[in-house]
């Protein structure tokens, strides 16, 4: 079981205060929530935000909803981490995620923290060459791993958190899951755009399904093709 940390902002600079934007009368933020809480072996979930007032809105939303929020640097997001794994701990394994996935895949999730035990990883993730859509992002990680890079990075190594553990391969065990055949489709919001996209996924199919799949999203998009957003950092390979 694993304690899922969900990091969110208000000052987002493509899109300022994405998260809290409405789906179907609900903040993106708690319609990516109420994903979460489909996995099977998350034990906790926690949101850590900033402590400057411009995310007092998102502890306001989570005092509102009863999900534990917690409160730190804007900047240095490893210690907000860190702060949040002393404030809710101890566990030995944790989540990464970002509030700007609201497609966001428990099943994708459960695959990966059972990878992460299967393998004795120290940082697992789905990134590395973006073989899921952009938006279905989830790394696992030991708790003692990040308190490693917390007594050594420095810069913005700090601000990405993981960054400092998939740079270096030859001191980690990194446990990788790719998707074959790959699926390069952008499903975060960054934009406009983006937003759009989601939003469109909710009203065609949640009403119906409020707990649709990854598989009910991509049906979605063969019926809509001039919805379909691609992840730029392999259009060249879209499938």
């Amino acid at each position: 079981m694993a304690l899922a940390i969900l990091q969110a902002r208000m000052s987002s600079t493509r899109l300022p205060g994405k998260v809290l934007r409405p789906i179907l009368g609900e903040p993106m933020l708690g319609r990516q929530i109420e994903r979460l809480r489909r996995s099977r072996h998350l034990t906790r979930l926690v949101v850590a935000t900033s402590t400057g007032t411009q995310d007092d809105a998102i502890a306001a939303y989570c005092a509102e909803s009863r999900v534990d929020c917690f409160r730190g640097d804007l900047n240095d997001v490893l210690s907000r981490y860190l702060g949040a794994l002393d404030a809710f701990g101890p566990v030995e394994t944790f989540l990464r995620l970002t509030a700007d996935c609201p497609l966001t895949d428990p099943v994708l999730i459960d695959e990966a923290i059972a990878a992460h035990r299967r393998t004795g990883a120290d940082y697992t993730h789905v990134q590395q060459r973006w073989t899921y859509p952009k938006g279905l992002d989830v790394e696992v990680c030991q708790t003692e791993t990040l308190r490693r890079v917390g007594r050594e990075a420095t810069g913005s190594d700090r601000e990405h958190v993981t960054a400092f553990i998939y740079a270096r391969p030859e001191r980690f065990r990194i446990t990788a899951l790719n998707r074959d055949p790959p699926l390069r489709y952008r499903w975060t919001v960054d934009t406009l755009e983006d937003f759009a996209f989601v939003a469109a996924v909710y009203e065609d199919l949640y009403p119906a399904n409020p707990a649709f799949t990854t598989g009910d999203v991509l049906a979605w998009q063969r019926h809509n093709p001039h919805r379909v957003l691609i992840n730029e950092v392999f259009a060249g390979t879209a499938a």
